[in-house]
């Protein structure tokens, strides 16, 4: 492959800025440019150009084939974190012949050279943008390799019982030693029950990911958009006693103690002629069934509801400075009073589905991780049926093996490499 190189800190003024080669040519260009390095090493050097002109004093560091991030020969050079100055090397580089690095094309090399596999890799884009606590927990087991482990246990698993099976197979005219059957329903109960709770998980991670939805509904001027304000710790909406302000949704994200959520002010529920209020209505509506949280707010404590969905509910007298309501959370966004009791409500919920959940974080994960538990859940069904031939079982297995294989990306991924590394940075 060709040698490649880029930028793989951030770009702009710094104290230190990290300039990355990758392929066989990084020692011989860094060479060239004055940092004469083994295949494993470190030093400081003075970088030049081709005219001799000294660039700038850099640390040069070395990792060898198998040793590197992309498992190739890799240099960095740690330069001042000028822009002249990165620019200077960085032009220097593709003068002596070397190619600019695509977007991710560090990380796939890693992938293709055996040093990551393809849930290693999302777990890395995911930990590089990760903005909370949770969002970076969560990355990080993927990154370490929690989600392969995984998949090479339950493998290692539908393997054996592969095998069993075939073994009857193979001895189709003479007694087999030993009854296989009851081993292969242990091995593969255990294998489905965890394939199942695992893709039943990957909602809520997705969720962590991508963040929480908090949706804040209720009549006109019931002060939605005063704790959307509050919440949010500036004017993000309009508030005003004039009903049918709020005329879309709109949305702040937020970091609620490590979770990230999403706060939706939507228009204020009521009977409009008003074409575009009606439109904005509609949308609330909809945003709102399908958020993980719904906060009702009503200033006196009074709700009609009869459209709950599936996660939590909480029913808010809005205006505790105000009026004197009996509900179990009483608010008042202009005074501040019970705002953070019922942010704590919303945070243990969202944490106790963040703690159920398991390691699989994306669709692509989930159809994995669905297609092995249905081919599993066949065979379960169908060991005792004496109609069933044994080597239709064994290829039902042989395709939940395909079917986990493809979680780390050893089959059946390649139409959705180019949308992963696409999402990563130039420099990674």
């Amino acid at each position: 492959m060709d040698t490649i190189f880029a930028l793989a800190s951030a770009a702009g003024k710094a104290g230190v800025s990290v300039i990355r080669i990758s392929g066989s040519k990084s020692l011989n260009i860094a060479a060239q440019m004055g940092a004469a390095l083994e295949r494993h090493d470190r030093k400081l050097v003075k970088l030049a150009g081709t005219d001799g002109v000294l660039i700038d004093e850099a640390f040069a560091l070395s990792f060898a084939p198998g040793r590197s991030f992309t498992g190739e020969q890799v240099v960095e050079f740690q330069t001042h974190g000028s822009i002249a100055v990165v620019t200077a090397v960085l032009d220097q580089l593709e003068v002596l012949g070397l190619r600019p690095a695509e977007a991710g094309e560090f990380t796939r090399r890693a992938m293709e050279n055996g040093a990551m596999d393809l849930a290693r890799v999302e777990g890395l884009a995911d930990l590089i943008d990760a903005e909370t606590e949770s969002q970076r927990r969560q990355a990080i087991r993927v990154f370490q390799g929690d989600l392969g482990d995984l998949a090479a246990a339950w493998r290692t698993k539908v393997v054996r019982a592969a095998a069993l099976l075939e073994a009857t197979i193979d001895f189709v005219d003479e007694d087999v030693p030993v009854d296989v059957y009851p081993e292969v329903k242990s091995l593969l109960s255990d294998v489905a029950d965890d394939v199942v709770r695992e893709a039943e998980g990957v909602a809520i991670r997705e969720r962590v990911r991508d963040g929480f939805e908090i949706a804040l509904i209720g009549p006109p001027n019931s002060g939605k958009s005063t704790l959307l304000n509050r919440l949010a710790g500036r004017e993000a909406a309009i508030t005003s006693d004039i009903a049918g302000t709020t005329r879309d949704v709109i949305e702040v994200r937020m970091d609620l103690n490590g979770l990230p959520i999403t706060v939706l002010d939507t228009a204020g529920r009521r009977n409009s002629l008003d074409e575009l209020e009606q439109i904005g209505i509609k949308r609330g509506l909809d945003r709102a069934q399908a958020a993980d949280v719904r906060v009702h707010l009503s200033p006196t404590g009074k709700f009609e509801v009869s459209d709950c969905k599936d996660g939590l509910d909480l029913f808010v007298a809005s205006k505790a400075d105000l009026f004197d309501a009996q509900t179990e959370f009483s608010i008042s966004a202009v005074t501040g009073q019970g705002v953070n009791e019922l942010l704590d409500e919303i945070q243990r919920f969202l944490s106790t589905q963040v703690a159920s959940a398991g390691v699989a974080t994306r669709k692509r994960h989930q159809v994995s991780l669905q297609t092995a538990g249905r081919a599993l859940q066949i065979v379960l069904d169908s060991l005792d049926d004496n109609l069933v031939l044994t080597d239709l079982l064994v290829d039902d297995l042989h395709q939940a093996i395909r079917a986990l294989d493809s979680l780390i990306g050893r089959v059946d991924v390649e139409n959705v490499l180019d949308e992963i590394f696409s999402s990563f940075c130039i420099g990674k």
